[in-house]
C-alpha cells in the first residue's frame, strides 16, 4: 500500500501543471467550425492493490498490484448550422509492473489491456446534427441506457459504435432511440477472464472478457461469439420536482429482450426541513428473443459457460434513504427468481438470471465488486451512508457501505452460501490545483467464490488521480 501512494504522488505532482482548454463558440463558416473547436479530456492516474484469500485446499495468498497512467484527448468542433464532429484518443499504459507481467496472480489485469499490455484506441469518432431540442449522433461514441454503459471503474471505459436520436422538446422529458452495432470493452470487464456465468451478469462477455479488449466487437460476437444485429433501445426519462421515472427497453437481437423501469420520490420531514427523505424503486424483467444464442453459449464459444433452456428471469430493488445538511445514508434490498433444481441439472444456471453483458449494472444492491445480485435466486441488501465535507470549508467526501448476498443452492454454483462485502470511498478535490479529483477506495469482500473445500476473498485498495481539462 505504500508503493501504491508514493508512485500515485509522482503522477499527481505531473497533473497540477496542466490547463484547461477555451471552451468552443458556434461558427458561421466551415473554416470556424474548426478553428474554434475544443479540446478536452481527462488524465487518470490508477494504482490497484489486491490481497487474495483462497483457503482452498492447493491454494494459496498472494497480492497482485498494477500501476497505470492514461486517459483520453478529444476534440469536438463548433457547431456550423447544427452540424458538428468529435473524437477522441484513448490510452492505458503500465508502470512498475511485476515480471512477468502477463501473470495475472502479480499483476491486477483491470487496468491494462490484451496480456497486461498498455494500449491506445480511437475510442470516439462521431458525426452529430441538432434541431432545437434534437439531436443525433452516429458513430463510436460514449453511451447509457440501464443495462449497457461506460462502467468506468478502472482505467478506460466501455465505449459504443451507434445511431442515437435523442429529444428534450417536452418539459422534464428525455426520449431516447438508439440502435448499438459495436461494443469496445472497457478495462474493467478483464477481471472476468474467461466470462461464465459470473461475467455475463455481472456486465461483461459469457467466454472471453480477457481479450477482447481495446477494440469494437460485433455485440453478439463479445457476448457470446456469435454476430448479431446489435441491441435496439428506447429510453424515457421524466423528472419532476420532486419525482422521477425512468424505463428502457433493450432488444438484443438473437439474444435476450431486457425491460428496465425505475422509479423513485423524495419529500422533506414533516419533523424538520433540514431532512429530505426517498425511497426509490427498480424492476428488471428479461426473456429470450429470436435464435436465443445463449442457449448454445458452450457449444458455440467452446466453454464451460452452459445455458440449455429459454432465460425467463426477474429482478426487483428498493431503496429507502434521507439526507440531513452533508450527511446521506440509505438501505436496499433486491431479490432475483429462483432457478428450479432441473434449470441446474440440464445446464441453465441462466434460467432466471439477469444477463447483462454490455457494461450496464443499475442494481441497489451491487458492491464494488460484488455483482452477485443478479444470480437465480439471489436477495440481496446494502447499507450505506456518505458525509459531504463541503459545509465546513473542505471539498472532501466519504462513504462506507456494507453489502450481503444470500445465494439459492441453485443459482449455478451449486451451493447455498452468503457472501458479504464491506468498503468505503475517499474523494478529495484540493483547492491549490482546479479540476483534480483525488480518490482513495477500498473493498473487502469475503465468500466471493467458496465450495465444499473452502472459499476465496480479498483485501483491496485503489488510489486514483482524476486531472479533467
Amino acid at each position: 500500500m505504500k508503493k501504491i501512494i508514493r508512485l500515485s504522488m509522482v503522477s499527481v505532482l505531473a497533473l497540477a501543471s496542466l490547463q484547461a482548454s477555451e471552451v468552443s463558440k458556434d461558427a458561421d463558416n466551415l473554416e470556424d467550425m474548426f478553428a474554434n473547436g475544443k479540446v478536452s479530456g481527462q488524465i487518470r492516474e490508477f494504482s490497484i492493490s489486491r490481497h487474495v484469500r483462497d483457503n482452498r485446499p492447493g491454494k494459496k495468498e498472494y497480492t497482485r498490484d498494477a500501476n497505470a497512467i492514461g486517459g483520453y484527448l478529444k476534440f469536438e468542433t463548433a457547431d456550423y448550422k447544427g452540424l458538428s464532429f468529435g473524437t477522441a484518443f484513448y490510452t492505458t499504459n503500465g508502470f512498475a509492473l511485476a515480471d512477468p507481467k502477463s501473470d495475472n496472480t502479480a499483476v491486477d489485469p483491470s487496468l491494462l489491456g490484451k496480456n497486461n499490455e498498455s494500449y491506445s484506441m480511437l475510442g470516439e469518432a462521431y458525426v452529430e446534427y441538432k434541431v432545437d431540442k434534437t439531436a443525433i449522433k452516429i458513430g463510436r461514441q460514449k453511451f447509457s441506457t440501464a443495462m449497457m454503459g461506460a462502467d468506468d471503474a478502472r482505467m478506460l471505459p466501455n465505449l459504443f459504435e451507434a445511431y442515437t436520436l435523442t429529444n428534450k422538446d417536452i418539459n422534464g422529458l428525455d426520449i431516447q432511440v438508439a440502435h448499438v452495432n459495436k461494443f469496445a470493452q472497457g478495462t474493467f470487464g478483464r477481471v472476468y477472464g474467461s466470462g461464465g456465468l459470473l461475467g455475463s451478469t455481472a456486465g461483461y462477455s459469457a467466454w472471453d472478457a480477457s481479450n477482447q479488449v481495446g477494440e469494437f466487437k460485433n455485440m453478439g460476437e463479445y457476448a457470446v461469439g456469435k454476430k448479431t444485429d446489435g441491441v435496439t433501445n428506447v429510453q424515457l426519462k421524466y423528472k419532476i420536482e420532486n419525482f422521477n421515472i425512468k424505463i428502457s427497453n433493450d432488444y438484443a437481437w438473437d439474444l435476450y429482450n431486457t425491460l428496465y423501469a425505475d422509479a423513485g420520490i423524495s419529500w422533506k420531514c414533516l419533523l424538520s426541513d433540514s431532512v429530505k427523505s426517498f425511497f426509490k424503486a427498480q424492476v428488471i424483467k428479461q426473456n429470450s428473443t429470436g435464435d436465443e444464442y445463449m442457449k448454445n453459449i458452450d457449444t458455440i464459444a467452446g466453454t464451460s459457460a452452459t445455458s440449455d433452456g429459454d432465460i425467463d428471469s426477474l429482478y426487483w430493488a428498493v431503496k429507502a434513504g434521507a439526507k440531513v445538511n452533508g450527511l446521506t445514508a440509505y438501505v436496499s434490498y433486491s431479490e432475483t427468481t429462483d432457478n428450479d433444481a432441473s434449470d441446474v441439472t440440464n445446464g441453465n444456471a441462466y434460467a432466471n438470471a439477469i444477463i447483462t453483458q454490455f457494461g450496464g449494472m443499475p442494481a441497489y444492491t451491487q458492491g464494488m465488486v460484488t455483482r452477485h445480485q443478479f444470480l437465480a435466486g439471489t436477495k440481496a441488501t446494502k447499507v450505506a451512508a456518505s458525509y459531504s465535507f463541503k459545509e465546513h470549508g473542505l471539498n472532501l467526501s466519504a462513504a462506507a457501505y456494507y453489502a450481503s448476498f444470500d445465494m439459492d443452492e441453485n443459482s449455478g454454483y451449486g451451493k447455498e452460501r452468503t457472501a458479504y462485502e464491506p468498503g468505503f470511498d475517499i474523494k478529495y478535490y484540493p483547492s491549490m490545483v482546479k479540476n483534480l479529483q483525488l480518490r482513495f477506495r477500498g473493498n473487502f469482500p469475503r465468500n466471493f467464490y467458496e465450495d465444499s473445500t473452502g472459499s476465496v476473498g480479498w483485501n483491496e485498495y485503489r488510489f486514483i488521480a482524476n486531472y479533467n481539462f
